[in-house]
């Protein structure tokens, strides 16, 4: 193996895979589990005439990744190997793809959709594989695709199915699954080796080369005292209070801290009983409290005129939808408080603390010249927007050489990236261009860039997972891992309990591995045909469920402004994905808007988004399907079903307790 670079420790942990075995390859970030992979790959292919592998990412930067990086690099001078990610035409004839490959490196949702599709030259049978290589294989739990992947293997295996591929995961860390006791932590790495019908390896031989490869980061915390003054955010709570007093709610309703996550949690139930009570004053209420809270949220992270800008772009078009005494009142409330909350939000004095602290953190890697390399982690898309705007702007950031970026992840809207928008700022960090990600957990996991030497999370509350995730981002020699917090706050306790977490993981795995063979594969059995059971019985409810009401005695809501707009047999699926109004009258209830920044795909291209004609509320967009039809897709969260048992409402079409059939 010498000539192909790998350490004694990744010879190490492959050795089972060699043997053709099913196995979990657990090493830290860092430790080269790509590599390992690449290596049991190869040998696959040389040894097994006819063999085929797929790669599974959960994340699309990764698919070019290790393809450039890993895979073709060793691989592809003897064999065949193609990247296949939703932004490529290759994903329309996955199928063929596969069937003229020996290597098919994909995220894991484009495999899913070809077991799926049974259209000839993009249906695929998970016996078509050989080995199934699954990057972040923590992920394979619950309702995530790597899971629904496995179900089928693992149903397929239950039922005697012996041309199944070999399975290899890699993971940094499975985590423990939410408990804090040695129980629970065993039971749920137990349960993700069922779920991969794998062992779980590491390093023990050779453990101690391991962690000189591997160095972990300098950790600090860049602790700030709680801002003494806060009259901008004091002044927000007052409007919250005000609008409390409107609703009056009474007893019954307490009222939880403004500007926490729990307060949030609490006005999204309120919203959502204004709209099955039908009392709108409740729901719209609820909405723009929500919004307020949001600019708490934003001021106790970023600036105070942050926080006002996200206020002032949310009002800015709503006298133009305001349609009752609710509108009115709430719209007034803001604009007579709009002047003394941006003379508030400018006043330096009392500007939040934490921005400070984060300044001299990065000034002091970037200042020292050379070729210093940062991710700033930050929860939300509109804090990490914030602070863009903030070091693009800020003087003594520019002069040090501070050149950033946002990664966000992919999807629609203004605060996300297109695949290609996130490949390129991915390659320019990479290449040097850029030196600083401002990035949500889109660049947690898997992302190499062994020159960065700075990690900075800035108010993250998160598991024990992502922790070491982005610890792990930081690999050059004499890095520094950052939690830039306020004295007393939960972001440190979240961080030492983690630290605690991560020692738990470790103890549980060595639990499992301890365990007998024979004893490990009973409990292994036992736990899929558990899982297999609850499956099935699921999949008998939602069937259930989804023929409950007729869909011709639905009635579709709006939201905003509870005006009827459709019955439930308007609703079609198109694309196997697209739920479309196909009613032609139905476009007299809505208006139209901005283009959405997306790609033409094989039957449809987008087209303008919709919105209610009487509220404003955003309902989805129109497409237009195979250059003849305009249809609007809608997303049923923005609306509520009358049926003949109440108002209900639901987050997702596959909720809905009406049947919607194909066209």
């Amino acid at each position: 193996m010498a000539d192909f670079g790998l350490y004694e420790y990744q010879e190490e942990v492959v050795q089972r895979a060699l043997r053709g075995e099913n196995i979990i390859i657990w090493l830290p970030t860092g430790g080269g589990k790509t590599r390992a992979a690449v290596y049991v790959a190869k040998k696959h292919l040389e040894n097994n005439p006819g063999a085929k592998v797929a790669v599974l990412v959960n994340k699309v930067h990764l698919v070019d990744q290790h393809y450039n990086k890993e895979f073709n690099p060793y691989l592809g001078r003897d064999y065949s190997l193609v990247s296949i990610s939703g932004d490529c035409d290759q994903k329309d004839f996955f199928g063929s793809e596969v069937k003229n490959s020996d290597l098919v490196i994909c995220t894991a949702q484009i495999l899913e959709n070809a077991l799926t599709n049974q259209e000839e030259g993009k249906h695929v049978e998970l016996s078509q594989f050989t080995l199934l290589i699954i990057d972040e294989c923590h992920h394979t739990h619950k309702e995530g695709v790597y899971n629904k992947i496995m179900a089928r293997y693992v149903a397929q295996k239950l039922k005697g199915e012996r041309r199944l591929p070999q399975i290899l995961g890699l993971t940094a860390s499975p985590g423990t699954g939410g408990t804090k006791s040695i129980k629970g932590a065993v039971e749920h790495v137990l349960q993700i080796c069922a779920n991969l019908d794998s062992v779980i390896v590491s390093s023990k031989v050779y453990a101690h080369e391991l962690k000189k490869k591997v160095p972990r980061p300098r950790k600090r915390f860049d602790i700030v005292d709680r801002r003494p003054q806060d009259p901008f955010g004091d002044h927000l709570k007052f409007m919250m209070q005000f609008i409390h007093d409107f609703m009056a709610l009474g007893p019954d309703f307490p009222v939880r801290e403004f500007g926490t996550q729990e307060y949030e949690a609490d006005v999204v139930i309120l919203e959502k009983k204004g709209v099955t009570d039908r009392n709108r004053l409740l729901s719209q209420c609820a909405l723009h409290l929500r919004q307020y809270n949001d600019a708490l949220l934003i001021n106790d992270t970023v600036r105070m005129v942050d926080a006002f800008r996200v206020l002032e772009s949310y009002y800015s078009t709503k006298s133009s939808t305001a349609m009752d005494g609710t509108d009115f009142f709430l719209l007034g409330l803001y604009q007579e408080n709009e002047v003394e909350l941006r003379k508030l939000s400018g006043d330096a004095r009392f500007e939040n603390p934490k921005m400070g602290k984060l300044q001299n953190t990065l000034l002091e890697q970037f200042d020292q010249g050379g070729n210093s390399r940062g991710i700033l982690f930050s929860k939300t898309r509109k804090s990490i927007c914030c602070l863009y705007d903030w070091v693009s702007n800020n003087p003594a950031l520019q002069r040090a050489g501070i050149r950033a970026a946002i990664l966000t992840g992919a999807g629609n809207g203004i605060n996300y990236m297109t695949q290609n928008e996130q490949k390129d700022t991915i390659r320019n960090f990479r290449l040097g261009s850029l030196n600083l990600l401002i990035s949500t957990s889109v660049a947690e996991e898997g992302l190499d860039i062994p020159e960065c030497n700075l990690v900075v999370r800035y108010g993250l509350l998160t598991n024990e997972i992502a922790q070491q995730q982005a610890s792990g981002r930081a690999r050059a020699s004499d890095s520094v891992y950052s939690v830039v917090a306020q004295a007393g706050g939960r972001e440190v306790r979240r961080e030492l309990l983690n630290e605690c977490l991560e020692d738990l993981t470790g103890r549980a795995i060595g639990e499992v591995q301890r365990m007998e063979p024979r004893e490990f594969q009973m409990k292994i059995t036992d736990l899929q045909t558990e899982a297999l059971l609850t499956r099935q019985l699921a999949e008998q409810l939602k069937i259930k469920k989804r023929s409950r009401f007729n869909a011709a005695t639905v009635q579709l809501s709006c939201r905003g402004c509870f005006l009827p707009v459709a019955l439930g047999n308007d609703i079609k699926v198109i694309e196997n994905a697209h739920h479309v109004n196909i009613n032609p009258d139905f476009e007299r209830y809505y208006k139209t808007g901005g283009q959405p920044a997306l790609k033409t795909f094989e039957d449809w291209e987008p087209g303008r988004v919709i919105s209610c004609a009487a509220c404003g509320r955003q309902w989805g967009m129109e497409i237009i399907y195979k250059k003849i039809a305009m249809l609007p897709i809608l997303a049923i969260e923005n609306f509520a079903m009358e049926t003949p048992e109440g108002r209900k409402l639901a987050k997702k079409w596959k909720n809905v307790e009406f049947t919607i059939t194909t066209r």
